[in-house]
């Protein structure tokens, strides 16, 4: 069966996924899965993290460490309000939102051991692995 569609995706996908997919985040749509794509490298002492946000820039995303915690929240906004009849738009799929990741890299590393860099969508982050302290030998020495 063929279904009538416009710009090579189903007109029934908005329909379909507001009654059945409720809660869906509408920042990217289908593209959702997509957003926050992580590698992480070992490299030394160091862990070498890769994020893919495409179409964010610096000022969009926020660097979080609390706890042990490290959160990345990437968010923005469009002025959705406009009238149609004066941006010339026929269909906006972009809507504003945020999306965050959150890692444990350990209770030992502190935010200015972290050094992290946005480039072309993608944000580079070094961040020290967690220096474990070995348990200290307590001796009591013995008298006699």
């Amino acid at each position: 069966m063929l279904m009538p569609s416009i710009f090579g995706e189903n007109l029934f996908d908005d329909w379909f996924d507001k009654d059945f997919f409720p809660g869906r985040n509408p920042l990217y749509g289908k593209n959702e899965k997509n957003l926050m794509k992580t590698d992480v490298r070992e490299e030394g002492d160091n862990y070498e993290v890769a994020i893919d946000l495409p179409g964010f820039k610096k000022e969009d995303v926020t660097i979080e460490l609390e706890n042990g915690y490290l959160t990345i929240t990437a968010a923005k906004g469009l002025d959705k309000d406009q009238d149609q009849e004066k941006t010339g738009y026929i269909r906006r799929e972009r809507w504003s939102g945020k999306c965050s990741r959150t890692f444990y890299v350990g209770d030992s590393v502190r935010s200015e051991d972290i050094k992290a860099k946005m480039e072309d969508g993608i944000l580079t982050m070094t961040v020290p692995k967690e220096q474990k302290q070995l348990p200290q030998k307590n001796t009591i020495m013995i008298e006699g």
